[in-house]
């Protein structure tokens, strides 16, 4: 069963609706951040009204699918044992690329394609990506994951592989982004821009790291 099968109308009218990759971020924006551990999948997201980063980087690759493009994510990957990873649905226009994403932050969301790489999309999300100790935390990513290699098992209908998807990405080759050097000499974010970024914020979904 796809997935306009497996919702209701209103839903279908939903996915139906979206004609451009901001429309997509909208939605998505206009759903409560999930701070719970559970993964959903695109259905589900449609049924609960409500995501956490996995969640929508799948329903967006699902949402950009029924567009053109092609179903792929990327992982952003942090400093172990510092804060959470981030994931991306990518998509290109006019050789360059861009992202949607559901975050608890504000500058972890929407990115419009205007970047000559995946490597420079990423570093945009460079001064955003932060712990609760005001840390830059961002320190790789993963090669892109086409997510139609798992329509077999139904990962836009089924919660199970969307678990599935999580694990996949604990073992994708990975291009890191920063030297030891550069690690050393980051300095911490201010405090406009911290309180900046976390207009809004779920405090139960934050990712807690003690001092």
């Amino acid at each position: 069963m796809n997935l306009e099968e497996s919702i209701s109308a209103d839903n279908r009218k939903i996915i139906e609706s979206f004609k451009t990759p901001i429309q997509i971020q909208a939605f998505l924006d206009s759903i409560p951040y999930s701070p719970e551990d559970a993964n959903r999948c695109p259905r589900r997201v449609l049924e609960d009204r409500q995501a956490h980063c996995l969640d929508g980087g799948l329903f967006a690759a699902a949402a950009l699918r029924r567009l053109g493009f092609p179903p792929v994510i990327i992982d952003m990957l942090p400093t172990p044992g510092r804060d959470d990873d981030h994931v991306l649905a990518i998509f290109q226009q006019n050789k360059r690329w861009g992202a949607i994403a559901k975050s608890n932050y504000v500058g972890l969301r929407f990115r419009e394609a205007v970047y000559r790489s995946k490597r420079e999309l990423v570093m945009s999300y460079f001064e955003a990506f932060f712990n609760n100790l005001w840390e830059k935390t961002l320190r790789g990513f993963t090669v892109p994951f086409d997510l139609s290699k798992l329509d077999h098992m139904n990962w836009e209908t089924d919660d199970n592989a969307a678990d599935v998807i999580e694990e996949r990405l604990k073992h994708l080759r990975f291009t890191a982004l920063l030297t030891p050097e550069m690690e050393k000499g980051l300095s911490k974010v201010d405090k406009r821009f911290y309180d900046g970024n976390t207009l809004g914020i779920d405090p139960k979904g934050v990712y807690k790291v003690k001092g």
